[in-house]
């Protein structure tokens, strides 16, 4: 079952990364897949772990934005953010360097 995984994803995390999980400073990205998206998970995830849900799938997004979002994610590649405000600003800093 699936919660069994996270079960031993959470405990992974307590034992690899003991400093993170003291600090609460690690998200886990949880796509829209049925099996993450049951009260069950959702319940357990809550109490456990702190998530960054995906957005819902639009067809609209050009392919530009494919090709921008790829780069800024290489290049914040390793960086560690605590808080959503250290991601924004650190992203925010690398899209005006593409520009």
């Amino acid at each position: 079952m699936y919660i069994d995984i996270l079960r031993l994803f959470r405990d992974a995390v307590r034992t690899k990364r003991p400093e993170k999980w003291s600090s609460i400073c690690w998200f886990l990205l949880h796509d829209n897949a049925p099996t993450h998206r049951l009260v069950l998970v959702k319940d357990f995830l809550s109490k456990n772990v702190t998530t960054l849900e995906h957005p819902p799938y639009s067809s609209g997004l050009p392919s530009p934005d494919f090709y921008l979002l790829s780069r800024l994610k290489s290049a914040l590649k390793g960086q560690w953010f605590c808080y959503a405000t250290e991601i924004i600003k650190n992203a925010t800093e690398e899209l005006k360097r593409f520009s």
